[in-house]
């Protein structure tokens, strides 16, 4: 079966205990070779080292320059929330809050302090996470000299080997825990419970959530820490990787160093009982979570697959793929038609977390459509079953997976070190050897060499068998009938014959002539940034930043027009739908489906967006399809569909959307309160469901293409491409265009933007979650960065500071929040318009607790300088990821939409660290006295509906 055979974290086998003469108590004696490769015929990727020390830990090590001079480092445990005992539930993630919380040699809130004086922020940088089978900490390091790597080290022993787990510590983290688990609190997380209890009953997995029972977090002895901590945090458990670019003799012999006198303190942990497929008859279920989108799944459960990884499983779980692939192309071209029959729909095949096999086959709809949804999904599976793939279909399949591993090959040299460290973590998880682009390629090459519709058939035809058919509906309101009439629904449709899939007609790419080609008018080098901007005749001009960050890419942007500038600001407009219809609606020749047939096998992309002064077309793509992106992106912008079905399906959503959003804190205040910071202007609000009710597509295309046609095109282009390509692409696509109208003029007030006037009584906004759920915000009005960027610059290291604080008072020593955060914004269209804001979401009745520590905050950096580390540990962390930003093409497109006509955005771009750097203690307290005033606060605080005043 195609699996992913630890679908959340992984629980491997335990190392037996020896006994050996000579060796401390309970110490353990590593396996010759307890990697996957020893006992597989896969052959792994011989550029990562693998070793395991005398102790039975393991690493993996791979040296990797992309971006360079830095290092990603994973510490995996291989325990989560299975291994716990009834009286542990939630006690495996605590245990990774309390390996942040003192350790023997490192004091309780120092450890951070450290890495953030290194450069490394904490969510960012530092982080950890914990699931149903495994613990993993990491960390980003933005340096890998002897300081930063032996530090980075130092920590990760000391939280795996040395936490303290003080009762007081362990007190003070409950509440911030206990956050945790009130923000996570939603309508998907409750869907989730109520899935695991319909598939798995009376298996660990359905009630073995990491977040764990609040009881237990709120009461259990650090007795229970401990005995968790010294049963699975042991050596035998832990796996060390290790990605970067490092000399890798030196790495290992730093871990070794590290890691080799690590020594279990105790017998190791059993393996948890997971319990057994269990014998099922058909059964319905509904769930109704107010809040959630409209789902409806078909399930089919069995005995988990647990064969070790091989060529023949991997044969198999690409046939089985390829199947589903079908089918999912399928269901989405169904979901794009006129009329469709459900907004999405998708299938897979899995193993979650050793615990069962699954096939699953769901569909979202709006209210109201759950019987046609059911049907449609139901039908559809039972046609791929009965009657097969065609062998076209499988062809274009074959094509699009291939040309993805290809590309995959030809980009190896540049692959990013997070990505490296992340796919050796979940081979790690998957007990699944890790194998390199050209492997994957060679594999899949082999299979699919003789491979025969009549072949895919047979494996999808077995991944649709199995207990069941379990069905789960997730609904905001009651169906009439109840389970009964689902399950009445189902055997109905299961009754109607279905006949096989057509034929598609075959179809030619017709956006490839635009004009005569021409030759540019104009070219100069901007030597600074090594940049180019090149200018055609018609008025188009090219900004080309040739680079070698990641093979094989080449970023786009198109620019035009006036974007938001050119929306009116006292009422919504269908315009605002635009973003999620507009790609959607395909090419004036061609629906979506069409352009994604008749493009089978190239590399290309197409996004849209409407930005503060201009609308946004964007792609990536390859060398060899460049040519081929900038005609996509020439036929969107010259004759888009914009096709009436994805524009209704959204329309049809839209109140499903807004009832999702206001089921939590944070997505409630995303509705309400960006209008409301604009001050009420339209263009920054989130339209009503009953505004969006009186859309029509008509308005929208014609608003779109009539401002796509207005002012100047520019284009930016960055990455695996040369100046001579990049201006050919251009030359016979955008610069063959007729020349183009001047910019428009923006109506009068549109490039105004005003903060609101402080309020000094939070405004009451709300949300329909649980009563416990409330979330404060406070932002104060700063400034643009339009003439000059310095000081929004200095105004984000403010920020950070504030960020500090508020982690460590309404965090740790309040504990009344489990992520408050703080940030800041600078508008480069709009002048005088910026924040500097924080957020927390607490319960209702620490709401006014949160603004008086936030006051109280504003008031000590408007009193008292930051001393010199704070500031270090704000600002140091901020200058690492700006650097790490700059080693990738996603910056530089970012960056160069300015470079070409502005004269302050080259200088804007080349003394962005410099400007970080010199930020000053006094500089801090001078923006914190100029725009941390209380009086000019504006403040929210969101809380349930049914909350009285």
């Amino acid at each position: 079966m195609i699996r992913v055979r630890r679908l959340l974290l992984v629980c491997a086998s335990s190392v037996a205990l020896l006994g050996a003469a000579g060796l401390p108590a309970f110490a353990q004696v590593a396996p010759s070779d307890p990697w996957p490769q020893a006992s597989s015929d896969v052959p792994v990727d011989t550029a990562v080292r693998f070793g395991t020390l005398e102790n039975g830990m393991r690493y993996a090590i791979l040296r990797n320059a992309t971006p360079p001079g830095q290092a990603s480092l994973r510490l995996r445990i291989d325990a989560g929330s299975l291994m716990e005992n009834e009286d542990q539930l939630g006690l495996a993630h605590f245990m990774e809050h309390m390996a942040f919380n003192g350790t023997t040699n490192i004091p309780e809130n120092d450890l951070l302090r450290i890495l953030e004086r290194l450069g490394l922020a904490f969510g960012a940088d530092t982080n950890a996470a914990t699931g149903f089978d495994q613990t993993f900490y990491m960390l980003e390091l933005p340096r890998t000299n002897d300081e930063t790597v032996d530090t980075a080290l130092r920590i990760m022993r000391e939280q795996v080997s040395e936490a303290l787990m003080a009762p007081d510590a362990i007190d003070e983290e409950r509440g911030v825990i206990v956050g945790e688990e009130r923000t996570r609190n939603t309508p998907q997380l409750r869907s989730l419970k109520a899935q695991l209890a319909l598939l798995a009953p009376g298996q660990r997995i359905a009630n073995r959530l990491p977040i764990g029972d609040l009881e237990v977090i709120r009461t259990a002895p650090r007795e229970r820490f401990v005995a968790f901590y010294d049963a699975y945090y042991r050596p035998s458990r832990a796996t060390m990787i290790a990605v970067g670019d490092f000399d890798v003799d030196v790495m290992e012999q730093k871990i070794r160093d590290a890691f080799a006198s690590w020594e279990p303190r105790g017998p190791d942990g059993p393996e948890p009982d997971l319990g057994e497929v269990a014998d099922r008859e058909p059964e319905t279920r509904i769930l109704v979570e107010p809040g959630v989108q409209s789902n409806v799944q078909i399930n089919f459960t069995r005995d988990p697959d647990l064969d070790p990884d091989s060529i023949a499983e991997r044969r198999e779980n690409t046939v089985v793929g390829l199947g589903l692939a079908v089918l999912n192309r399928r269901l989405g071209e169904l979901a794009r038609a006129d009329d469709p029959p459900f907004i999405g729909a998708g299938a897979s095949v899995d193993t979650l977390v050793d615990s069962l096999d699954l096939t699953s086959v769901s569909a979202a709809f709006n209210p109201g459509g759950l019987k046609r949804a059911l049907e449609t999904i139901e039908q559809e599976t039972r046609r791929l079953a009965e009657f097969g793939v065609t062998a076209q279909e499988l062809q274009r399949e074959i094509t699009d997976r291939r040309t993805a591993l290809e590309n995959a090959v030809n980009a190896a040299a540049t692959r990013t070190t997070p990505a490296l460290a992340s796919g050796l973590l979940n081979a790690t998880n998957a007990d699944a050897v890790f194998t390199s682009p050209q492997t994957n390629l060679d594999l899949f090459n082999t299979t699919v060499e003789s491979l025969t519709p009549e072949a895919v058939n047979a494996a999808v035809a077995q991944a649709f068998q199995g207990e069941g058919p379990l069905v789960l509906v997730v609904t905001p309101e009651p169906i009439e009938g109840g389970e009964a009439a689902v399950t009445g629904w189902l055997e109905a449709s299961r009754a109607q014959p279905v006949t096989a899939r057509a034929e598609e007609a075959a179809l030619e790419w017709p956006y490839a002539e635009f004009g005569a080609s021409t030759a540019p008018s104009d070219q100069r080098v901007i030597g600074e940034i090594e940049t180019t901007v090149v200018t055609f005749p018609n008025g188009v001009r090219l900004t080309v930043k040739p680079t070698d960050f990641r093979e094989e890419q080449i970023l786009v942007s198109v620019r035009t027009g006036i974007g938001e500038l050119g929306l009116p600001t006292d009422r919504p407009t269908a315009q605002l739908l635009a973003p999620l219809t507009f790609t959607q609606g395909g090419l004036g020749e061609l629906t979506l489906d069409q352009l994604n047939r008749v493009l089978s096998g190239r590399i290309y992309s197409v996004g849209f967006g409407i930005e503060g002064d201009a609308y946004r077309l964007s792609g990536a793509t390859r060398p060899q399809d460049l040519e081929l992106q900038m005609e996509v992106l020439a036929a969107y912008l010259t004759d888009p569909g914009v096709r009436p079905a994805p524009f209704e399906q959204i329309k049809a959503l839209f109140p499903q959307i807004v009832a999702q959003q206001s089921a939590t804190p944070g997505g409630a205040f995303g509705l309400q309160a960006p209008g409301l910071l604009a001050s009420g202007d339209a263009r920054q609000g989130f339209p009503s469901a009953e505004a969006v009710a009186g859309f029509t597509n008509d308005q929208l295309k014609a608003d779109v293409t009539a401002g796509l046609a207005q002012g100047p095109i520019e284009i930016v282009m960055v990455g695996d491409v040369t100046v001579e390509d990049a201006v050919a692409a251009t030359a016979s696509t955008f610069g063959a265009l007729p020349p183009r109208s001047a910019r428009p003029a923006p109506a009068p007030g549109a490039e105004v933007l005003r903060f609101p006037a402080g309020t000094p009584e939070p405004v009451r906004l709300t949300h329909t979650g649980p009563a416990e759920q409330a979330l404060g915000y406070i932002a104060w009005p700063t400034t643009d960065a339009i003439a000059d960027a310095t000081e929004a610059r200095q105004i984000a290291v403010l920020a950070a500071i504030l960020e500090l604080r508020i982690t460590d008072r309404i965090r740790e020593e309040l504990a009344i929040a489990y992520s408050p955060n703080a940030g800041s914004s600078s508008s480069d269209v709009y002048r005088g318009y910026g924040s500097i804001f924080a957020s927390a979401q607490t319960t209702p009745e620490n709401q006014s607790v949160f603004f008086t520590e936030m006051d109280a905050i504003a008031a000590s950096l408007r009193d008292t300088p930051v001393d010199e580390d704070e500031l270090t540990r704000a600002r140091a962390p901020m200058i690492e990821r700006l650097r790490r930003a700059q080693a990738g093409n996603e910056y530089w497109l970012s960056q160069l939409s300015d470079a070409a006509g502005d004269a302050n955005a080259v200088a804007d771009i080349v003394g962005h660290v410099a400007d970080l750097e010199a930020v000053t203690a006094a500089d801090i307290q001078a923006l914190a006295q100029r725009y941390l005033v209380a009086d000019r606060a504006w403040r929210a605080s969101v809380v349930s509906a049914g909350a009285t005043e």
